[in-house]
């Protein structure tokens, strides 16, 4: 299912990202973008040769080092990537010479960025070359890096360098100070040291050059080790570079540069270490992914945020978690914030609870330093800080300084009066218990994080004499558009709640865990005037809330604030506070997130106080015109998606899901070049889980009550619930189907309707369209005479209608290749082919196929084409059909080639069709057989022999008009198979 995106040069298929041309100023949001990772470290999407004015960066978890203004940031760690390419003397970049070819694809299924770029050098030299990386999930200190280089038109010399650039920059700042560094029998190293926090980082690299003799040569520039080889090759002639590189940090081992190089000693090649990962990333996706067919923007966006938390989550690390911009950018310093809590960790709880787990036992070993803060504060208890790092110490800080020479420091409150976040932390702790039953770690660590957070709230309400309540004055709610404000009733009701659950699991403690509770009792300081206590703010603290109207108000003195209309200021590409200041929208009702409606989203899952269909009507109607949902905080759409799909709001919840969705693909808050928004993707799956599949939790297990968006015609997850999997699979309604014989789903003869019901027509390409069988026969016998491989005519009528990857496996037969060899025939056969069709025109359009689309587009019958091929788009784009084409579904659309019904499925939802209103028009018998899989009419286009399952069969589409095509399927037999 290919989604073109307008603006970004992008297309998006099932779980491929693919960029089709190069755009200089998205260059730092699309680093962000095609960032990768495996829970150690991430790598942002930057060029392997480099690029001018590139953002390059390897984050690792837990390598923080001291800066001034934020106390403490991630360090960008020394790059893995260089890559420098010359050719004769002329060095390859993407922005000198002249790009003839440029595509990227970022792979979520095997976590593998791939880029291919045909380039001319000054000198009128051309090349292709393709680059590719990953960095290892079954192994988290090995990256890989391969190359492929193929002169076009030109004998001459080519230099490869392969280097570790020890003096990476956090945007002007290095925090790194040169050790040492060398070269080993394998390759190279390196061994630097942070500034401030002196972490030891020890980094190894080899490369291995095949395809043509040529000796390596190390270099050791200070702080540049280098790998270098010279050599000459000649036209049409594939050299593939492969450089491996391992990486450790003194947080793994004590010597961190002989454990890279001691692993880098026993790799296998870069095949098998590829292999091993995917195979890692398969089991993640068993359990983690969310099938949705009938959007496949919504399909693909939905995973490409899931991936972006995979890749961030740390998998063997309990001393640290997941930053506001995960590990792709240098927005917010790689500061923790309770995004991870509230917003990220419920995926990993139902999906990776081992995941979950690590996140939150990061909030344990913190507690030193939510200590210290509520000590600081003159407080008891843990005080959870607004922004975390390495020790828990409060590290928001305190001023922003303004770019603007003239301009004025602006102190930031957060650190000082946004406290909820440790009532959050003590709500994901809860949580996580309830999911799992994780009765051990509750008992080792969860109950210590609720009760000490909970005895710093004894101490930090105060009691209203007046009026004989509790209050919490001086605080910023969730939305931080309002300061220093007094009763926020997201603030109140968390810490009611949280002091509520406190009592529960100190009571639990005390009868399944004696010892333990004994334990913290004397370390805490428990007594049971603490716990009277606890019972009498939850029963005394202020709630301003209207019991008849369901109204709340978001703090004391809200709703006296002066009302504003936001539609007065549309349209705006900027947030509510940027266009009227600090000060101005303090004094007004616009919010930057939602408060109110963010607590009642928080309680509804098990319909706390104050969460009920009537407070959450009333209160949307109120809040939710007042939020500056656009340009706010990208926290507040999927909140919004959710609870308008409670109401019923399917429009606007399907709105607000999109927006949260495609936020980096699409850049559309035009800061994505600061890092992925990380509690942005975790709301994105709880809008799909809790909203639109309405999932509620029960004592026994998940239920389903779905309301799926208009035209999603599957939803399909898992969901993990106290040691056990649950599988959802989520239709409008169900259809009945049977298993055939080659394991594909044929829809019974009862699906199939009228003729009259059909409304629209998938094509194949090759065969039907225009006849490029011919171009693809000579691109396959030009590889098989170069392989020594029988071929002919007659064995390439057994490849029609089947995949590249496929008709090789047939052309090879039992000889044997290894996976590099075979990509590397697959690369030669496409270049072979697109070299061929690259003259197609207007003229190739087979007879009868032209008029047939006018027909058709004239009778309003929607148009798609349905081919194996992944060179469709420009071919149909050279034939001049491309405005009469409404959806494309090509090989990049699914893994699964016919006779699988995948791509005509995919070209159906894309045209927003169930099958059973599509005909497919095919010229193979695998093809054929995928239409009626799929649960589609089908017409054969050829002999009998071949095509004689369609419902029609015709010679061609010459002289074919659409009403007798729909007379000839009324008469045909409608269970034919």
């Amino acid at each position: 299912m290919n989604k073109k995106s307008p603006n970004h040069h992008f297309i998006y298929t099932d779980s491929i990202l693919i960029e089709t041309e190069l755009d200089p100023d998205q260059l730092h949001s699309k680093e962000t973008v095609f960032t990768i990772g495996n829970g150690y470290l991430g790598t942002r999407g930057t060029f392997e040769e480099g690029y001018i004015r590139a953002l390059p960066a390897t984050f690792i978890h837990g390598v923080y080092d001291d800066v001034p203004i934020v106390y403490t940031e991630l360090a960008n760690c020394p790059d893995w990537l260089p890559l420098a390419l010359s050719f004769n003397g002329h060095r390859f970049r993407c922005d000198y010479g002249e790009i003839l070819g440029y595509e990227r694809q970022l792979d979520l299924r095997q976590g593998l960025l791939s880029r291919s770029v045909r380039w001319r050098s000054p000198d009128g030299k051309t090349i292709d070359i393709y680059f590719e990386r990953f960095a290892s999930l079954a192994d988290q200190h090995i990256l890989g890096l391969r190359c492929q280089i193929t002169p076009v038109d030109f004998d001459g010399t080519i230099e490869i360098q392969a280097s570790i650039n020890g003096y990476p920059e956090n945007q002007g700042f290095n925090h790194w100070e040169a050790i040492d560094q060398g070269k080993t029998e394998q390759g190279i190293w390196l061994h630097s040291r942070t500034r401030g926090s002196r972490i030891d980082i020890g980094m190894a690299a080899r490369m291995v050059i095949s395809g043509v003799k040529t000796a390596l040569e190390a270099h050791t520039a200070p702080g540049y080790p280098t790998l270098n080889a010279t050599f000459v090759a000649t036209p049409q002639q594939t050299v593939t570079v492969e450089k491996i590189v391992t990486v450790f940090t003194s947080r793994d081992t004590l010597q961190p540069v002989a454990a890279a190089q001691e692993k880098l000693a026993y790799l296998p090649d870069y095949s098998a270490l590829l292999e091993a990962s995917t195979q890692v990333w398969d089991k993640v996706w068993q359990y983690s992914d969310i099938l949705i067919e009938g959007d496949s923007k919504a399909a693909f966006a939905v995973r490409y945020n899931l991936f972006q938390l995979l890749i961030a989550a740390p998998r063997h690390d309990e001393k640290v978690s997941i930053p506001a911009k995960t590990l792709s950018g240098f927005g917010y310093h790689g500061h923790v914030f309770w995004d991870t809590e509230i917003f990220i960790l419920p995926f990993f709880t139902f999906t990776q609870p081992a995941l979950a787990r690590n996140l939150l036992t990061y909030r344990y070993h913190t507690l030193s330093g939510a200590r210290r803060k509520a000590w600081h504060y003159g407080y008891k208890g843990a005080m959870y800080a607004w922004e975390s790092a390495v020790t828990g110490d409060e590290v928001t800080p305190r001023w922003s300084l303004p770019s603007d020479f003239y301009g004025e420091d602006i102190r930031i409150w957060c650190r000082d009066h946004e406290i909820h976040i440790s009532s959050d932390i003590s709500y994901a702790v809860w949580y996580y218990w309830q999911a799992t039953a994780d009765d051990e770690w509750m008992q080792k660590f969860g109950v210590e994080i609720i009760l000490d957070t909970a005895i710093f709230w004894g101490s930090r309400v105060e009691f209203n004499f007046e009026e004989n309540r509790y209050e919490i004055r001086g605080v910023i709610g969730a939305d931080e558009y309002h300061e220093f404000v007094h009763n926020n009733t997201f603030t109140n009701r968390m810490v009611q709640w949280h002091l509520e659950k406190a009592i529960i699991v100190d009571d639990w403690l005390r009868q399944s865990f004696p010892e333990r509770a004994k334990e913290l009792e004397d370390k805490l300081q428990l007594t049971p005037e603490t716990k009277s206590h606890w019972e009498d703010i939850a029963a005394k603290l202020w709630i301003p809330h209207h019991i008849s109207t369901g109204l709340i108000e978001q703090f004391e003195g809200f709703f006296q604030l002066q009302d504003v209309n936001l539609n007065d200021y549309e349209p705006r590409t900027r947030s509510m506070q940027a266009i009227l200041g600090i000060e101005e929208t303090n004094k007004l009702q616009v919010l930057k997130q939602p408060d109110v409606l963010m607590l009642l989203y928080l309680m509804r899952e098990s319909a706390d106080f104050p969460y009920n269909q009537k407070s959450l009507e009333a209160n949307w109607d109120y809040y939710a015109p007042r939020t500056d949902i656009t340009y706010g905080s990208s926290l507040g759409p999927a909140i919004h998606a959710i609870l308008a799909s409670d109401l019923g709001k399917s429009a606007e919840a399907y709105e607000r899901f999109i927006q949260a969705a495609m936020v980096d693909l699409e850049d559309r808050r035009g800061n994505t070049a600061e890092g992925i928004h990380g509690a942005n993707a975790g709301g994105i799956w709880q809008a799909v889980i809790f909203g639109f599949a309405g999932i509620q939790l029960t004592q026994s297990q998940p239920t389903a009550n779905p309301h799926l968006p208009q035209g999603w015609t599957r939803l399909k997850f898992k969901l993990h619930w106290r040691g056990e999997w649950h599988d959802f699979d989520l239709r409008p309604k169900q259809i009945t189907q049977k298993k055939s014989d080659r394991g594909f789903l044929l829809f019974s003869p009862s699906s199939f309707q009228t003729s009259s019901n059909i409304r629209g027509v998938i094509f194949d390409l090759d065969g039907v369209l225009t006849d490029t069988a011919e171009y693809h026969y000579q691109a396959w016998q030009k590889l098989a005479d170069e392989e020594g491989i029988e071929f002919n005519r007659q064995a390439n009528e057994a490849l029609r209608g089947i995949s590249r990857r496929a008709s090789l496996m047939l052309i090879i037969k039992n000889k044997k290749y290894s996976e590099a060899e075979i990509q590397e025939m697959l690369e030669r056969k496409n270049r072979y082919y697109v070299e061929m069709i690259s003259n197609i025109t207007p003229q190739d359009v087979l007879p009868g196929a032209m008029a047939l689309l006018d027909e058709l587009r004239a009778n309003d019958i929607k148009i798609a084409i349905g081919s194996a091929s992944k060179n469709v788009q420009m071919v149909v784009e050279r034939l001049g059909i491309a405005d009469k084409v409404d959806a494309i579904a090509d090989g990049y659309s699914t893994p699964h080639p016919k006779p699988a019904p995948d791509i005509f499925l995919c070209a159906a939802d894309k045209l927003g069709l169930p099958p059973k209103q599509c005909v497919v028009i095919e010229d193979a018998a695998a093809g054929v057989e995928a239409a009626l899989a799929a649960g589609m009419w089908a017409i054969g286009l050829g002999p009998s022999e071949r095509v004689g399952a369609a419902h029609i069969v015709l010679p061609s589409l010459a002289g074919v008009r659409w009403p007798e095509l729909q007379d000839q399927l009324r008469e045909s037999d409608p269970q034919k198979q």
